[in-house]
């Protein structure tokens, strides 16, 4: 257990993001200023919307408050490589979907660290880890901005490469995640039952509100269907492998990944099984 925390968890992160990375172009950043409605907007329910809906689901379901910080470290984390996946397969923007999973993440990078150390004392009080913000936020530059960067790089110089490149690292993502969230689940199977019954719902219920909190603000704004598909998915699904990786990192000499990382692992099931329906209505529409 001791190499999946230290060692097969960041990496696994690294990669995920390096993928990101090879699927983003200069013109992705662009798009930030040449069509910034239906940016801002899905940038607001990234930054706003998850973590209000989040905190009011650890209220409503009186989460234990090791799991009400983990819940809001879910939150904070952006869409990742699975929402722009999903958007394509629902026939949403998806250079919609790589901006706003690309800049949120460059954002993150100063957002979770503040906002994680200021859920753990809200939660825990005086039990709460002593949470080095600095320290947590380079780590997540190295795991993540980090990688980003090397593939924005390789295919802004080489973009013939990185596209045979993505096409492979694409999948080893893929086995990565599912390895991360079996093993993180499997070390902490009794807690992983215990709270089961409160966990699972309230995760599903998250995903299922800001699923369709996505398609209401994009209507309600005008935007067009393509974009509304991509806003819900960005909102709707998050990056549950960054969710487990600074989980683990704000518990010092982590030997056993921690009830922070749980509800992040146990999100990694269920929002396959809210988003995939969600995904098959929408290429109908």
């Amino acid at each position: 257990m001791d190499s999946l925390i230290t060692v097969f968890l960041p990496l696994a992160l690294a990669i995920i993001m390096f993928s990101l990375g090879l699927g983003l172009t200069v013109e992705d950043f662009r798009r930030v200023v040449t069509r910034p409605k239906a940016f801002a907007i899905g940038a607001s329910t990234q930054l706003i919307l998850i973590p209000l809906v989040a905190y009011v689901l650890t209220i409503l379901f009186r989460l234990p408050p090791e799991l009400a910080v983990g819940m809001m470290i879910l939150a904070l984390c952006p869409g990742g490589v699975t929402a722009n996946l999903l958007t394509k397969l629902a026939g949403g923007e998806v250079a919609l979907s790589i901006s706003l999973t690309g800049i949120i993440s460059l954002v993150a990078v100063v957002t979770v660290p503040v906002l994680v150390a200021f859920f753990a004392g809200h939660f825990m009080g005086l039990d709460a880890p002593a949470i080095d913000v600095t320290a947590l936020g380079v780590s997540m530059f190295l795991i993540t901005l980090v990688p980003v960067l090397i593939g924005l790089a390789i295919r802004s110089f080489a973009e013939s490469a990185a596209l045979r490149l993505d096409a492979i690292v694409s999948r080893v993502a893929v086995v990565l995640f599912v390895v991360v969230v079996v093993g993180a689940l499997a070390a902490n199977w009794s807690l992983f039952l215990a709270n089961l019954t409160v966990l699972a719902p309230a995760l599903i219920i998250l995903n299922v509100v800001l699923l369709a909190a996505g398609i209401f603000f994009a209507r309600l704004f005008g935007l067009t269907m393509p974009e509304g598909k991509a806003i819900a998915l960005e909102t709707g699904v998050q990056n549950a492998t960054l969710g487990i990786t600074v989980g683990s990192l704000i518990v010092e000499q982590a030997s056993a990944l921690p009830p922070f990382s749980l509800p992040s692992a146990v999100y990694g099931i269920t929002m396959y099984i809210v988003s995939i329906p969600f995904v098959l209505w929408l290429r109908g529409r």
